[in-house]
């Protein structure tokens, strides 16, 4: 039941106190700010709230400093720089040791096929996605500190390192090119690759000098969901002419995915039979593996390695049918041993390249940290969001040196790494010696893998990205907002790129963000009977509402976006505007209602203030004692009280109008106004 349960005339405090409410009953003096200063402070704290002076501030940071620069300030930093020293004195040899060997050599044989497949994706040579495979994952096990993840090549940034490489050293126009002239395309677009990974890795160097890790939270889950999915769909438009056997050069820039659809539906015809039936085998093959190692996760004592046995019975497929010579199946060739002399890219080409290096940053950093952060959550230890841009910074930088193209944490071979046992990094150095055994000695095995089985384990490492649309009902029924971020954003990289889609995916999360603090309202507060709670009045339980009393709680941060509707709330509850007399007010509209007198300002929910917001704060003081309301602000915490300061709040209140809580406000309200008469109390259900 709703309405007005009763008014009566209190003449005096004691007539109040009846009402089974401690609203006439003076539990002890109102703490104001000043007040709590003075008491819990210090004693050289000033009443007037100002802060610490910005020299002495900066005095006592130096000092830190120095004081850091000594012996044990470099060991604390050289623990805080290479985590290895922190977890390996702990490490737990007897239970721990056999997982990370087994995870390790599990998640090293499928970086063989996978790495060689996901170079195709860039572009390059097969064999630079085994050094893709090698360098990075050696650097991340000495930097990182995720100790579930599995780093080295990543579908999303092969393909959009491939989208770049293409524009920046695309195929000529006529297509056949002879053997020296395909191993010079081939160089280019190699160092083309090298130099996207430096750039990349200098920015995210720059990041972490700048302690930017704080971005992770501006990536949103439906962002990278969206990304990731949006982009697996490229990788498996992309891969269509490898199935087909079609030599259609690639689509790159905007619309490129249904550019390249539209090519393959008018090249069909010419088809290579050879490699739509290796296609087709290999299809089946792996996807049923894929499915059996998802349902059989916890009675399997290792994932199957599909990828493994199916390159290696296309290879002796192919060998044994001379199908390269027969038929013209593209294979992959010679796989040089050893490793690539250290070269530094061209740095001419920094300036070109940095356009492609900062997306290819960025979704580095948000797959790998959201990654790291849902296995460290899941097994209790933390993950530095700033170490990490160290890691895969450094990680991207020295390997391109080795001419790596750009690399990440990787969904499919973490969760490989975690089913098969793993527990720290270490597992990182067993995965190294199985690519390092390929590098050196088991490369010649190779020569005859079809570069059509390659694009069939590009496609069915994308089946949990592709899965990933399965959480759209869900989503759905816990937010609306967030499903249409994950729309927009998925929408966007479909249709333009992937680069594009992050872009658009980020700026339209955040505009939500901003809208939702423009329809944040604002809440008339009254006191829960028998309590000293302050809940909305629009709530179903019984509250005390004193007229000539306001209590209002503004829930959401005051800065150049809010003003205005800051100023528009306020004047609505105080009839400060439009020529009203009478307050708003949220009771039943039989209720008769009283100017305003005292207004007391929840200020709990302001997060932070800028400074158009902090001088309407300082305005609607000027207007209240204009217009003989007290204004009384409560809980403002020491950013924006400071913030306040500096606006010249002070000047328009005293000291004494700042409290600590909404219920020493409103006990000093009260005592306001009993000075001035006997008062109507309503009671509200």
């Amino acid at each position: 039941m709703s309405g007005l349960l009763g008014a009566q005339t209190c003449s005096s405090a004691g007539e109040v106190s009846d009402l089974k409410s401690p609203l006439g009953a003076k539990l002890r003096e109102p703490l104001t700010e000043a007040r709590f200063q003075q008491i819990f402070g210090g004693a050289e704290q000033e009443p007037d709230l100002l802060a610490e002076p910005r020299w002495s501030r900066r005095c006592s940071l130096w000092r830190r400093r120095v004081r850091a620069c000594s012996a044990p300030g470099a060991w604390r930093l050289l623990l805080a720089r290479l985590p290895p020293l922190r977890w390996l004195p702990h490490y737990r040899w007897r239970a721990w040791l056999l997982g990370d060997a087994v995870a390790g050599v599990t998640v090293g044989i499928v970086h063989v096929p996978q790495g060689m497949a996901f170079a195709l994706l860039t572009s390059v040579p097969p064999v630079f996605g085994l050094y893709t495979s090698f360098f990075p994952v050696l650097l991340y096990t000495l930097l990182g500190t995720g100790r579930h993840l599995s780093t080295g090549t990543f579908a999303v940034l092969s393909l959009m390192a491939g989208s770049a490489v293409e524009r920046l050293v695309p195929e000529p126009l006529g297509g056949n090119l002879s053997g020296i002239e395909m191993e010079q395309l081939d160089a280019q677009r190699v160092g083309a690759a090298a130099a996207v990974a430096f750039g990349s890795g200098a920015l995210m160097l720059g990041m972490f000098a700048l302690q930017l890790g704080v971005l992770s939270t501006f990536l949103s889950e439906p962002v990278v969901k969206a990304l990731t999915s949006g982009a697996a769909l490229h990788v498996l438009v992309s891969q269509l002419p490898s199935l087909l056997g079609l030599p259609l050069p690639r689509q790159i820039g905007c619309f490129a995915l249904f550019k390249t659809l539209a090519a393959v539906l008018s090249a069909l015809p010419r088809s290579s039979p050879a490699e739509l039936t290796i296609s087709a085998l290999s299809l089946a093959l792996l996807v049923p593996v894929k499915e059996l190692n998802v349902r059989f996760r916890d009675k399997l004592p290792t994932p199957i390695p599909g990828e493994i046995v199916m390159v290696l019975l296309a290879s002796v497929l192919c060998f044994t049918s001379s199908l390269d010579t027969r038929y013209n199946v593209q294979i992959v060739g010679l796989l040089p041993r050893g490793f690539p002399q250290p070269l530094l890219p061209n740095l001419a080409e920094l300036p070109r390249i940095l356009a492609d290096s900062l997306p290819i940053a960025l979704v580095t950093f948000a797959v790998s940290v959201s990654l790291a952060s849902i296995y460290a959550d899941k097994y209790n230890y933390t993950v530095d969001s700033n170490q990490e841009l160290l890691a895969h910074g450094v990680s991207n930088l020295i390997s391109s040196l080795f001419s790596c193209f750009p690399n990440s944490a990787t969904l499919a071979t973490t969760s490989l790494l975690v089913d098969a046992g793993g527990n720290t990094q270490l597992a990182g150095l067993f995965s190294c010696l199985v690519v390092l055994s390929v590098l050196l000695w088991l490369g010649p095995f190779f020569y005859y893998l079809p570069k059509a089985v390659l694009a069939c384990i590009n496609i069915s490492s994308m089946r949990q990205m592709f899965f990933q649309m399965q959480e759209l009902p869900q989503l759905w029924r816990i937010s609306r907002v967030d499903f249409a971020v994950w729309m927009v954003t998925w929408v966007a990289v479909v249709t333009l790129s992937v680069d594009l889609g992050l872009a658009i995916g980020v700026v339209f999360s955040m505009m939500t963000v901003v809208c939702r603090t423009q329809r944040v309202q604002c809440l008339a507060l009254g006191l829960a009977e028998g309590t000293e709670l302050y809940r909305p009045l629009r709530e179903s339980h019984k509250l005390l509402q004193v007229p000539g009393l306001c209590i209002l709680s503004y829930p959401t941060p005051l800065y150049f976006g809010t003003r205005g509707q800051f100023r528009r709330i306020l004047e609505w509850h105080l009839g400060l505007g439009g020529g009203k007399e009478t307050p708003k007010t949220d009771g039943p509209p039989t209720a008769v209602a009283e100017p305003v007198r005292v207004v007391v300002l929840d200020c709990s929910g302001v997060t932070f203030a800028d400074a158009a917001g902090a001088r309407e704060v300082v305005q609607l003081a000027s207007r209240c004692r204009d217009a003989g309301i007290h204004l009384l602000l409560a809980q403002c915490n020491a950013s924006v009280l400071g913030t306040l300061t500096q606006a010249g709040l002070l000047d328009r209140v005293t000291p004494e109008q700042l409290f600590v809580s909404v219920q020493d406000a409103a006990a000093h309200a009260l005592e306001r106004l009993e000075l001035t008469g006997p008062k109507t109390c309503t009671v509200w259900v």
